[in-house]
């Protein structure tokens, strides 16, 4: 019997379920709700509602046109989800969305779970951030709780100096602190979890950031084996506790004893996985599927290393812009059909992947080849 797959956002991941489940027999239809007109994910075939992603009614029309809904974004209203489970399966559950959504409730849930996370505490005046900045110590990071992603909800703080202006950047969010952590390396595992329980991850991979977006994704790390172990089984574990089905991304900071903390917990896939569309047997769209109709899970063996590599826009122009021309035998290029290109946006990926085993080394060689192709440029 087929499924009509509903999912909560139509941008780029969107947009990659979406060419995933063509390849699933139990998947009849995808129907995405995103504000965007021609989201990336009706440009590839989804059936688009287009409404805000956490407009109440058009939650409810999804939930009336899907045997299962799911996200690629931690948007939704997860009430109006939690009172819609009776209706259609939902995964992962509107009780985890919301663990999740709320960042200082995200690691408070950790934090009673036992799982390594960096102190931290909620906040809510200026009076508090002196408080809890004067136990942690400077630097210390500001977080909005909710919302903000690549970045945008975090404000490094400095000295005493800088907390107006940090509130003034925030403005009336709600605000929780973090203590730095001096990391000598960001991690993540995307690792898969089915209703059943079966449970299936990759392996640690390498993020680097620029501007505080993922740039570049190194696959494996290049960490010794026990430590990537160390960081599968903190993913396992978070998981287990979390009880969700699908696919998670979880960002950790590696420190230089080799100590693993969990950063941040994203329910749906993710950025640094989109390597596995080229380098794995199963890539993370099509297991995330599949964890969530409760399909056996996929094969996560790679077929060697791989670098990912984002294409983002240029920091000086706004506007049409021409596709990136990359002709290297070992490239792989997916855009996501944004038609505007803006200051540092996501247009798309470069996967650098080969079959005749090249070493991270020489993959990243290549990608330094390559980059000048991969720039952005505007149509006049």
């Amino acid at each position: 019997m087929s499924s009509v797959l509903g999912v909560i956002g139509g941008g780029q991941l969107g947009m990659m379920l979406t060419q995933a489940s063509k390849s699933i027999n139990n998947i009849s239809k995808v129907v995405v709700l995103d504000p965007t007109h021609n989201c990336p994910a009706a440009q590839v075939g989804a059936e688009q509602i287009q409404a805000s992603f956490d407009d109440d009614d058009a939650i409810r029309r999804l939930a009336s046109l899907s045997d299962v809904i799911t996200y690629e974004i931690e948007s939704g209203d997860s009430y109006t989800l939690e009172s819609l489970q009776d209706v259609v399966e939902i995964n992962p559950s509107p009780q985890t969305l919301r663990i999740i959504q709320d960042k200082y409730k995200q690691k408070k849930f950790l934090a009673q779970h036992g799982m390594p996370i960096p102190d931290f505490e909620a906040v809510s005046s200026y009076d508090d951030i002196v408080h809890v900045a004067s136990k942690f110590d400077y630097p210390v990071l500001l977080k909005a709780r909710r919302g903000g992603y690549d970045g945008r909800g975090n404000y490094r703080v400095n000295s005493i100096h800088q907390i107006q202006e940090a509130l003034d950047y925030f403005g009336n969010t709600p605000l929780m602190i973090e203590k730095f952590v001096p990391y000598m390396m960001e991690i993540s595992v995307i690792i898969s979890r089915n209703i059943a329980g079966q449970i299936e991850h990759y392996t640690a991979v390498e993020n680097i950031h620029e501007h505080n977006i993922l740039r570049q994704t190194i696959s494996p790390a290049r960490i010794p084996q026990n430590v990537a172990d160390k960081a599968a089984d903190i993913a396992m574990n978070t998981v287990n506790v979390l009880q969700g089905a699908g696919v998670f991304g979880i960002e950790m900071f590696l420190l230089d004893d080799h100590t693993i903390l969990i950063n941040e917990i994203a329910p749906r896939v993710h950025n640094s996985g989109h390597h596995t569309m080229h380098s794995a047997e199963t890539s993370q769209f099509e297991q995330h599927i599949r964890a969530v109709l409760d399909m056996d899970l996929g094969s996560t063996k790679l077929h060697g290393p791989a670098v990912m590599y984002n294409i983002l826009g240029s920091s000086d122009f706004t506007g049409e812009y021409r596709y990136p021309q990359i002709s290297h035998p070992a490239s792989h290029l997916v855009m996501y059909g944004k038609k505007i290109s803006k200051p540092l946006r996501k247009l798309g990926h470069l996967n650098i992947h080969s079959a005749d085993n090249y070493t991270v080394s020489q993959l990243l060689d290549i990608l330094e080849s390559i980059k000048p192709q991969a720039s952005i440029s505007p149509i006049y």
